[in-house]
């Protein structure tokens, strides 16, 4: 896949434009976002990402549009995981509704920050050395293990978090909000308010669901470009699916076993093709393995498969409840 520098800066553009946008049109009011907008704008960047694969699908073939749409899919569904995390952050730093917003969106920024130098890493690290597809799949089957193995317990909390508990050690810390400032003064002395707090606690966070994200989007491409594309529109949408789907998170009861089968497909895969590609001495004396690969088509199957089982299987089983009250909210026309 050949991609021009002049791609690169023009997707670069237009992803900056498009946060940009967002923030301007959405965030840079505080207001409580109601179903309807939530619901109306993640529809929106869904169907952003679904053009531009289109894009990718026309301009280099369906293998690649393949990949991208597959790495799209697996990321959009660690993301909703993810968000079970930043429900108890929101709850744990209190912050109000109306500026969950601001902290989620500049979180996202910073995930995307990061993994962009993730995803440089990785890209450097698979052309020098084959042999990290071995790692990545072997950590990928570990934390597909550790998923099952933690289902049902509780995450830990932020406020109990090194890097937040080292944050309120050397920083002066204001127990209030002063509405969606980051410092506040009082007394005349400067002092960061818990919303800073929350962003730091949001952004230790995004680092560890990089660690997971990025060995499982590079088992499904070795493409920088989709790899950075796929975590960019997934991660767009992110904060209108927190206010729009918040409520029913806690009915997706069987969304950590659907992952961890994902993730231990993709660790199986990486595997496999470090073994088709192998060059390390004490693994067939060097030479490379004739083991059968996954295609990108059997790949997309599965994780759609999957994702799809796993949430009505959830849904099933939950039917009978409802969703908390503090996600229910009318729409200004009902009103």
């Amino acid at each position: 896949m050949h991609v021009t520098l002049t791609t690169w800066l023009i997707t670069i553009a237009v992803i900056i434009g498009l946060f940009v946008f967002d923030f301007y049109a959405h965030v840079r009011k505080p207001h409580a976002p109601t179903l309807r907008e939530s619901g109306f704008w993640s529809a929106v960047f869904i169907g952003i990402a679904i053009a531009f694969g289109l894009i990718v699908f026309a301009i280099w073939g369906p293998t690649y549009g393949g990949e991208y749409f597959a790495g799209y899919i697996t990321e959009k569904a660690l993301s909703v995981d993810n968000l079970f995390v930043f429900v108890i952050l929101m709850a744990t730093f209190a912050v109000p509704r109306e500026y969950q917003q601001k902290v989620l969106t500049i979180g996202i920024v910073l995930a995307l920050v990061m993994r962009g130098a993730f995803i440089a890493v990785g890209a450097a690290a698979i052309n020098a050395y084959s042999w990290v597809f071995y790692l990545f799949g072997a950590f990928l089957i570990f934390t597909a293990v550790k998923l099952i193995r933690d289902h049902g317990e509780e995450h830990e909390k932020p406020s109990e978090n090194r890097v937040v508990k080292l944050a309120r050690r050397f920083l002066p810390v204001h127990d209030e909000y002063d509405a969606d400032r980051l410092v506040t003064r009082v007394d005349g002395k400067k002092m960061v308010t818990p919303m800073l707090l929350a962003l730091i606690a949001i952004g230790f966070t995004d680092i560890l669901f990089a660690l997971d994200s990025i060995p499982a989007i590079y088992g499904l491409t070795r493409e920088p470009y989709l790899v950075f594309t796929a975590n960019a529109f997934a991660l767009m949408g992110l904060r209108q699916l927190f206010f729009l789907i918040g409520g029913l998170l806690e009915r997706l009861v069987y969304l950590s076993y659907g992952l961890s089968v994902i993730l231990a497909f993709i660790g199986v895969k990486l595997v496999l093709h470090a073994l088709h590609e192998n060059t390390l001495g004490f693994v067939n004396g060097g030479e490379h393995v004739a083991v059968p690969e996954i295609s990108t088509a059997m790949s997309l199957i599965v994780i759609v498969g999957v994702l799809a089982v796993t949430t009505v299987a959830s849904l099933l089983a939950t039917r009978g409840d409802t969703p908390g009250a503090e996600w229910i909210e009318k729409d200004d026309v009902s009103r």
